[in-house]
């Protein structure tokens, strides 16, 4: 291959780009990215950035001089507005057209938003996804949240940690419930009450308006800043009309393979996972650049494919506790506290999918307990076996 293009300057980009040069690829390499920064890493937003721990420059994933030595044809601040297959190019923005042999497309996810923030008035609305802060934060601000899943409970439990007045709105029962389980969100429902946030469930918004935000039945939960976090839509706008597949993402093969000499990698790609036996899109932090470094490999060496099944991993910094899990925990249907007390926020619960342990998580737990339940996911262990003792008599 005489030309790599990589469309997405995200830690996936990233990632595929830097695996091509160290497993020896010296031709042209052009990394496209629709925002003007460096590639940065996105979990400090919700956390340290929010919280006034780190200033926005140590949010790059490189410094400049290491981007400078993987010796790319950089190309920040255009986006891509096509791909042609047949005749193997990626249109841009400022109408260039961008030739490859090989093509990974990462260009991640973008927020989806409230259906009414045009009016937001003096209240401003923040998706959340820059390398900036999302807005003042501290004693006498009230800031308002709306969804709380993972990035809008990291804002919530920062900005509380901060002095701030936080109401955290979601529209389900219980927070969390179809990732982690009824247990495990009524937990972490329970630490927000417990540390003062206004967690209100079940609630649906009309409109980020004047002084707050205004939810379906009229009230006005009044806020000084609006953090929208409901979620993300893959950027696959720019692959309409391609000739790729797409729906819940760009699907991809279990090789993440898109087309003969096109992979997907990161938060945009919907792949077959054969670990597990189904087709998933992961927006964690891990996986992308776990998948950025196999698509490299697999498109450098086409007769030496591998496909990518990991077990996939993710975090969260909540208050006092950090929480961890690996497998995939979406659509289980049982879960099992096998260690610890989820009242006391220090436990570790396990995941059956069919007949197997689908995957893990833990709160406050050492190490040596998440890695071993770790191998039974790993293993697809048979859930009566890994678990056995630990279900109720005649279960």
């Amino acid at each position: 291959m005489k030309q790599v293009v990589v469309v997405g300057g995200s830690a996936a980009g990233l990632a595929a780009a830097e695996t091509l040069r160290r497993e020896g690829y010296e031709g042209t390499l052009t990394l496209i990215g629709e925002e003007p920064y460096h590639p940065y890493d996105r979990p400090p937003l919700s956390k340290q950035i929010l919280g006034g721990q780190w200033e926005p420059d140590r949010v790059p994933l490189r410094a400049p001089a290491d981007l400078d030595a993987l010796g790319l044809d950089l190309r920040l601040g255009v986006a891509a507005t096509g791909l042609d297959l047949a005749g193997r190019t990626v249109a841009l923005a400022d109408g260039a057209r961008v030739p490859y042999d090989g093509l990974v497309i990462a260009t991640g996810v973008r927020p989806r938003r409230c259906p009414a923030t045009a009016g937001a008035g003096a209240c401003a609305a923040h998706p959340g996804r820059r390398p900036g802060p999302a807005g003042p934060a501290g004693p006498g601000r009230r800031l308002a949240v709306v969804g709380a899943g993972f990035l809008g409970a990291e804002a919530a439990a920062v900005a509380r940690g901060l002095g701030t007045e936080v109401t955290l709105l979601e529209p389900a029962p219980v927070p969390l419930a179809p990732a982690v389980g009824e247990r495990v969100g009524r937990m972490l429902a329970q630490a927000h009450h417990d540390h003062g946030v206004d967690l209100r469930t079940g609630v649906a918004v009309a409109e980020v308006a004047d002084g707050g935000v205004r939810l379906t039945d009229g009230t006005l939960v009044e806020a000084d800043e609006v953090l929208v976090a409901i979620g993300s839509v893959p950027n696959t706008g720019w692959l309409e009309g391609s000739g790729l597949t797409l729906g819940d993402g760009l699907e991809c093969d279990e090789y993440s393979a898109a087309a003969p000499g096109v992979y997907g990698a990161g938060d945009v790609a919907r792949w077959h996972n054969p670990l597990f036996g189904t087709a998933m899109r992961i927006e964690h932090r891990t996986n992308a650049t776990e998948q950025g470094m196999a698509v490299a490999r697999n498109l450098l060496r086409p007769d030496e494919r591998r496909p990518f099944a990991p077990v996939p991993y993710f975090w969260s910094d909540q208050y006092d506790f950090r929480i961890q899990a690996h497998g995939y925990l979406r659509g289980h249907e049982e879960v099992a506290v096998v260690e610890g007390e989820l009242e006391e926020r220090k436990f570790l619960a396990v995941y059956r999918s069919g007949d197997r342990v689908a995957g893990v998580l833990a709160v406050g737990m050492p190490p040596k307990a998440v890695r071993t339940w770790r191998q039974a996911v790993a293993t697809r262990a048979a859930w009566r076996d890994a678990v056995g003792e630990l279900l109720p008599e005649g279960a």
